[in-house]
């Protein structure tokens, strides 16, 4: 009879180390959670065991394994299986031909009985199993074991977890919801410790957090309550949360702006300006305005300009009205020395000859408190104005009264009232400079002359359409105003002046003139063949009312092209001055607009009760009517190549429209620009860009010293490692441009050359290598630190204590700049023609040089060179071949070996700067070393400020791949001799080319030209910071 097999039984010990280590993370500190309160194993020694079993022989207690130190009783949880150092120990007991097998998970073999002790068969043979069940115990050890146990219950149920409460500490089946809350839910054993457990929570509560929900802070109130706060220190514009969503938001200048796309649209952007059209919102550049007679005023402004750098505030066009102007402002009686900044400017047309003249005057943030108590101080108005009282609030007009009723009937919810009673006010939307304290004066009066200067930052808003087909954008986006009927009522509409305005005839007149002339804007190809400058006063209607359904791109229309005649007088004659009047210069009219313009949700709210969804909304008499100016930009003026590009329409807008407008023009198709966009539309038409290009304007210097602490901080965040060492690639000041140190220099070299004689000039023995030969005497120079200071070291000759970087240093604290930017329109076109090469292969045919104009000698150069002492020269430059300029690259001057292998090899792009030693480099290792020494407190605080030099002088902190301050020499620290530096740089999408633009010295300039061949004249070479290769590059002057 065959036996009948067993069950195959497979028993998991899930507390052995083996199972632990195979569970899961979170099931592995799950179940470490839940046993580390219990008990740790009690082991018993062998021998007293053997002493208590019966006095069994050692050979019966081998048998049952006593004797092998392996297997040993151990006490535990169950009292059987144990883990213990890694093995498993088994209880004594006597030998059994029957054992069981594969017990532990993991192990491979059957769960039944096995005869014999041999075990399961591994790759070594036979393994010994000694998990024998004992037949009998000892009742002490027995009960010892159990006691433990008993007691590590115990102790586990009344010290219960942190975190968790008395009634998690129930069976789950016992566990109701409301024990959380209801302590009478509990049995009443644990209803004591539920209440201590809850008078200490009471006692240890933390406070209610002040934040409030997601929910209630995104309600209205609060909403405008945090943005509000949110721009204390700086302004929003009134486009900041649509900037916000789409743009890399950056703080300067007192607002947040938007700096560039979050989108890649690098390329895009450039499309657009050179194609269709690009958005930028310069509500943040200050207006302020000036109100007086018309002598008075241009008396008083003539002492900050002069018209050796071309038009002033004088000029007729500009005069009349019809043309905007655009300068450089000086202090009073200084020029050429000591500018304020850029602006630009537009005169109100005159309607009576003998009224009150008006003017705007545009500039940047950085520069309005500079420029504003200058032309205080001109214009002698040292008495402020009070400010106006806050206007209580608008008579409620009928058809508010109509709004609200119309809201009671639908039954929309009422305000809250407050703890008084009485109706909440509602929180308003900051618009324009409401940050403003509301007692600081924005007007001042002059009593001797009547002038009156006013702050309208922000009063004003200012948009950009950049691009040929600008002005197609505008065209589609506004709908000029309609005339409005003697029957209708003033009442009955959110702007009354404007029937008003109707009323009178010659402003009938001179709207209907100005809505001509807008309508044939569509027919103008490009807004560069308008005259630049031109400006256009116009009135339009509500731009939400007739908003597209679909975004949808502006295009030139074909049928406005019959009025050729009318469109040829516009781009030859432009404007007429009485086109260029618009009500956006009455103050009163433009708070009136701003007042009563209809809240974006009533607007709504009129559109969803139309009877066809998505059709015109025409509101009548109810329609807000708003004063614009339209002013043209013009693009590229300078230079032969891409005569016009980038040029477009200035868009003046009053505030509280600034959403308005902004979202049909993108409606329209025009793509949003920032400041980064900007920067690359002002570098591809080679104007300067305020305040970046401007480095003798006190906001030039102080935006320098910005961007060289920015610079400098993001290259010492990098490992020495993973950043350039300057010192080894020869660059001196990588994050800055020595302007005055570079002409001061330049100076000494030409003096000390000889040529402030032009007598001298022809016997001169001293060829160009000279200067260059100086870099053995200024290597020498710098091995020893503390001979290095800011002046040069050429040839034996000390250079004056008086350069110094101190006292430049003290100069750029005042505002006030060692040197000269040349503005001289006349001297800059005279550089332009000798810039020019004279003949050569290749060379394109140059225009004839005028009569008025001199030939290039030595003796002309030097007396350009006397009359305008360190100064410094914008200059363009376009690389000849393959490479990109960076930021503060160096200009040189190319050798005669340089243009001799340029003419051999036609690939050649230009020599190599050789690698320079860096001398400070030990120092800073011994620096390092002797800070990990343990110095004394006194030690410490001596020497931890300055650091000594290698020749025992003291200088500045030191930093791998920096120099220190004082710098060597500028011009000839290198191979070859520098002239200038980069301010902008990059690849041009424009030309296909390396551009760059920056400043070089006067005096080195004339230098170069005067000895260069007539064909390679204007060749100069460039070379990044980062980078030993030089790059030929041409030189233009473009005026």
């Amino acid at each position: 009879m065959t036996e009948k097999k067993k069950k195959k039984t497979k028993i998991w010990y899930p507390h052995t180390s083996e199972n632990l280590f195979s569970m899961s993370g979170a099931k592995g500190k799950k179940y470490a959670k839940k046993m580390r309160n219990q008990p740790s194993s009690v082991t018993f020694p062998s021998t007293d065991f053997g002493q208590n079993s019966g006095g069994s022989s050692s050979q019966d207690r081998t048998q049952r394994g006593n004797g092998d130190p392996q297997y040993q009783w151990q006490g535990g949880v169950s009292g059987g299986f144990q883990q213990q150092r890694g093995h498993w120990s088994q209880p004594p007991g006597p030998s059994h031909q029957g054992q069981f097998r594969g017990g532990v998970r993991g192990q491979r073999g059957r769960g039944d009985w096995q005869g014999g002790q041999l075990g399961h068969r591994t790759h070594q043979g036979y393994q010994r199993h000694s998990q024998e069940l004992p037949k009998f115990i000892t009742a002490s050890y027995f009960a010892q074991a159990r006691a433990a146990e008993v007691n590590a219950m115990l102790k586990a149920v009344k010290n219960k977890n942190a975190n968790s409460q008395v009634f998690q500490a129930l069976p789950k089946h016992m566990r109701r919801r409301a024990m959380s809350h209801n302590i009478k839910r509990l049995p009443r054993r644990l209803q004591t410790i539920a209440k201590k457990e809850a008078d200490k929570t009471s006692q240890q509560k933390k406070e209610v957090s002040k934040t409030k929900s997601r929910k209630a802070r995104r309600r209205h109130g609060n909403l405008l309550l945090e943005f509000n706060r949110r721009q204390r220190k700086n302004l929003w514009l009134e486009t900041h949360i649509w900037h916000a969503k789409r743009f890399h938001m950056v703080k300067k200048w007192g607002y947040c702006l938007g700096d560039k796309p979050t989108a890649k649209c690098y390329r895009a952007c450039y499309r657009a300006m050179t194609k269709h059209c690009l958005l930028q919102d310069l509500s943040y550049q200050c207006c302020l305005e000036l109100r007086g007679a018309e002598d008075d005023l241009l008396k008083a402004l003539a002492r900050v300009t002069s018209t050796d750098m071309g038009a002033t505030f004088a000029a007729v066009a500009c005069l009349s009205g019809k043309r905007q102007g655009s300068l450089v402002l000086y202090r009073a009686d200084h020029y050429p020395q000591e500018p304020l900044g850029q602006v630009t400017f537009i005169w109100k047309p005159k309607k009576v000859p003998s009224e009150e003249r008006q003017l705007w005057i545009w500039t940047h943030p950085t520069s309005k408190q500079d420029l504003l108590s200058e032309l205080l101080s001109v214009c002698q108005c040292s008495e402020p104005i009070e400010p106006r009282a806050p206007i209580p609030g608008p008579a409620t007009s009928s058809w508010k009264v109509e709004q609200k009723a119309e809201a009671e009937l639908l039954g929309r919810k009422r305000k809250r009232n407050d703890k008084e009673g009485e109706e909440a006010v509602a929180l308003k939307k900051i618009i324009g400079d409401g940050t403003r304290p509301p007692n600081q004066p924005v007007s001042w009066r002059s009593e001797t002359t009547g002038i009156v200067i006013s702050d309208l930052t922000m009063e004003i808003l200012r948009y950009r359409l950049i691009g040929p087909l600008s002005h197609c954008v505008l065209a589609d986006a506004f709908k000029p105003a309609s005339d409005c009927k003697e029957s209708d009522d003033v009442t009955e509409g959110p702007c009354p002046w404007w029937l008003k305005h109707c009323k009178d005839a010659d402003n009938l007149s001179i709207h209907h003139r100005q809505k001509d002339t807008f309508q044939l804007l569509k027919g103008v190809g490009s807004p560069a063949e308008i005259p630049a400058g031109t400006v256009l006063g116009l009135t339009v209607d509500d731009p939400r009312l007739n908003l597209p359904n679909k975004r949808s791109q502006s295009m030139p229309d074909p049928s406005q092209l019959q009025d050729l005649q009318k469109i040829r007088q516009l781009t030859l004659s432009g404007v007429a001055a009485e086109c260029a009047w618009s009500s956006i210069w009455d103050q009163a009219v433009r708070d009136n607009v701003t007042e009563n313009k209809i809240p974006e949700k009533e607007l709504n709210h009129m559109k969803s009760e139309l009877l066809v969804p998505g059709s015109h909304l025409s509101l009548g008499p109810k329609d807000s009517r708003i004063p614009i100016l339209l002013v043209q930009q013009p693009g590229k003026q300078t230079g032969e190549e891409l005569s016009g590009w980038g040029s477009g329409w200035d868009v003046l807008v009053p505030k509280g429209w600034g959403m308005a407008f902004w979202i049909p023009f993108i409606y329209r198709g025009a793509r949003a620009g920032g400041l980064q966009e900007g920067l690359k539309h002002s570098q591809n038409k080679g104007a300067a860009h305020f305040p970046h290009d401007f480095p003798d304007c006190p906001a030039g210097m102080r935006f320098a010293k910005e961007q060289e602490n920015e610079l400098a901080d993001k290259f010492k965040r990098r490992p020495p490692a993973k950043r350039p060492n300057y010192i080894k690639h020869g660059s001196i000041a990588p994050f800055c441009c020595p302007w005055q140190q570079l002409a001061e220099e330049w100076e000494i070299i030409v003096k000390d050359s000889g040529e402030e004689q032009p007598a001298a000039l022809k016997g001169r023995e001293r060829p160009l290598s000279a200067v260059q030969g100086c870099e053995e005497d200024l290597l020498k120079s710098a091995e020893s630190p503390s001979k290095l200071r800011l002046g040069l070291q050429l040839e034996g000759i000390e250079v004056d204590a008086g350069v110094s970087v101190t006292e430049s240093k003290k100069a750029c604290a005042e505002g006030i700049a060692g040197f000269r930017v040349l503005r001289s329109r006349n001297v800059l076109r005279q550089l332009s023609v000798w810039c020019r090469p004279t003949s050569g292969k290749g060379q394109r045919g140059q225009r004839l040089v005028p009569s008025f104009q001199q030939e290039l000698t030595p003796e002309s150069a030097v007396s350009i060179s006397a009359a305008n002492p360190i100064s410094l020269v914008w200059a363009r430059l376009t690389l000849l071949k393959k490479g990109s300029p960076a930021l503060h690259a160096m200009i040189s001057i190319p050798t005669a070996e340089d243009f001799e292998q340029l003419s051999k090899d036609p690939v050649y792009c230009g020599p190599q700067e050789p690698k320079h030693r860096d001398h400070f480099k030990h120092k800073i290792k011994q620096i390092k070393k002797s800070k990990k020494k343990k110095k004394s407190p006194a030690e410490e605080t001596s020497e931890g400020s300055k650091t000594s030099s290698p020749d025992g002088g003291v200088c500045s902190d030191l930093t791998l791949g920096l120099w220190p301050e004082p710098l060597p020499s500028v011009t000839s620290h290198c191979s070859r001799v520098t002239i200038g530096f980069v301010t902008q740089g990059d690849f041009s999408l424009a030309v296909g080319c390396g551009e760059a633009l920056g400043f070089v010295s006067l005096t080195g300039l004339l230098h170069v030209l005067s000895r260069q061949p007539a064909d390679r004249r204007g060749l100069v070479l460039m070379r990044n910071a980062a980078s030993l290769q030089y790059r030929f590059a041409k030189l233009r002057i473009e005026v």
